[in-house]
């Protein structure tokens, strides 16, 4: 056992030298094997150019280079986490990039083998086209998706009323503009940690590039990072930019999104995404929607309007905020943690905190004239986890039993009788069983055990 810890050990530091190898190569990578055709082909331009050749070519052939050169560098990285991971998973959302990622994957035989599994996030809410798209280019690469949806929700792929109506019954209509972070939380970050819990995922490959800005201006083409037992983040296009991406798929007939067709440069959901430009300036920039648009590798309008530093995305998020008022960047999926998933439930060895099983259980204790502290909670939710410690202590400092509900499988119930719209939501139970809410982001033991204490009388 002992032998085999040690082994297991090795594995991950072995593999963790791979990354690390990996980032600082990633710019040469290549080199010596084009390095005599690049010193020949630079000879020959510089004397077509004294010969007077058309400037055009020049830059034709220089994008030519970089193109081959990015191909080969993302090729390389994809390779490592073919032949060294066991089970690489690929969260696609069909953006450009993603699009380009699923060919180059194709390139190596990494899907019509199952090397790679390409996993969707369904939130319900996405374009019309996006699930057909899929589809479509399922076909070309000869691969199926694995799909995953809000819990309790099988997502049909191509969806129907009869679908919508069951996710706003169980989920709320209007909940992406009630609770953003929980509309995330529900149809995002926890259908994401289902998926690569389920596909077993020992690395992560995704799109995201530096070009983006924001969060993601300086990541590297892989990271390492301590997420179920040592997963790994490949980011195969980090240098890249989104014009690499356009002129790599005319290059190579990658299939790419209808909607950038019809002007969208980037694709989330439908709710919050707009063209760009777009004729009320939703997107910081006005004008007529699909003005500037891409159609089987031409370009029509100011293509710079998408292809500025930062501003791909720029469609996204329309009108969505932060509780810190701030604009939103990212969807919750790509933030630090994200794809941290649990084996386990919480408090799951706590010695002090109590389990209510089903609402019954709940109404006992409401019934029992017994004071008591419960909490609402979600395992997957990051906030639930983030107070696990402090919550655990909770009965010592405050003298009264305190309780764990599952919220997230009762969503009507813990609505409607534990004053719940999020997760986590901590209730005093008075002796008459009433359900007194704690208003407070305050999770310490010692504003909680002051509240509890106070019979729920302290102000938030």
């Amino acid at each position: 056992q002992i032998a085999g810890a040690g082994q297991i050990a090795n594995r991950c530091a072995d593999r963790r030298m791979l990354v690390v190898s990996l980032i600082s190569t990633a710019y040469n990578v290549g080199a010596g094997l084009r390095a005599a055709p690049h010193a020949s082909s630079s000879r020959a331009a510089s004397t077509a150019v004294s010969m007077g050749m058309d400037i055009s070519e020049l830059i034709d052939d220089a994008k030519k280079s970089r193109l081959e050169h990015l191909e080969a560098q993302a090729i390389q990285s994809l390779k490592v986490a073919v032949d060294q991971f066991e089970k690489p998973v690929f969260p696609n959302a069909m953006i450009v990039g993603d699009c380009v990622i699923t060919h180059l994957l194709h390139k190596i035989d990494a899907l019509k083998t199952g090397k790679v599994k390409i996993m969707v996030v369904d939130t319900f809410h996405l374009l019309d086209d996006t699930m057909p798209f899929l589809g479509k280019v399922e076909d070309k690469y000869g691969f199926e998706a694995e799909v995953f949806g809000p819990a309790g929700l099988e997502s049909k792929r191509n969806l129907s009323p009869e679908n919508f109506a069951e996710y706003d019954k169980k989920y709320g209509a209007n909940l992406w503009k009630e609770d953003i972070e929980q509309y995330d939380k529900v149809c995002k970050v926890e259908p994401f940690q289902r998926g690569l819990k389920t596909l077993g995922a020992d690395i992560m490959i995704n799109g995201r590039r530096r070009d983006h800005g924001a969060e993601r201006a300086y990541i590297d083409i892989a990271e390492t990072v301590p997420v179920n037992g040592g997963l790994a983040k490949l980011n195969p296009l980090a240098y890249w930019t989104l014009e690499d991406c356009f002129d790599y798929a005319a290059a190579n007939g990658v299939p790419l999104h209808p909607s950038v067709e019809r002007g969208y440069p980037s694709q989330g959901d439908a709710k919050d995404t707009v063209p760009v430009p777009d004729p009320d300036g939703l997107s910081g920039v006005q004008g007529k929607a699909g003005s500037v648009k891409w159609v089987d590798g031409v370009w029509t309008g100011d293509k710079a309007i998408w292809l500025d530093y930062g501003c791909e995305r720029r469609g996204r998020f329309v009108n969505l905020l932060n509780k810190d008022g701030s604009k939103k960047t990212e969807c919750g999926i790509h933030v630090a943690g994200a794809e941290k998933t649990f084996d386990r439930d919480l408090w799951d060895t706590s010695k002090a905190v109590q389990t209510l099983a089903a609402p019954s259980d709940v109404e006992s204790l409401t019934a029992s004239g017994k004071e008591a502290v419960v909490v609402v909670y979600a395992p997957w939710c990051q906030f639930c986890q983030a107070m696990e410690e402090e919550y655990d202590k909770l009965a010592d400092a405050s003298g009264l039993p305190v309780y764990k509900f599952r919220g997230d499988e009762e969503r009507e119930f813990v609505k409607a009788n534990l004053n719940t719209q999020s997760f986590p939501t901590i209730n005093y139970i008075d002796a008459s069983g009433k359900a007194i809410k704690y208003e407070s982001e305050d999770r310490s033991v010692g504003a909680m055990a002051e509240f509890a204490k106070s019979g729920g009388k302290v102000a938030a």
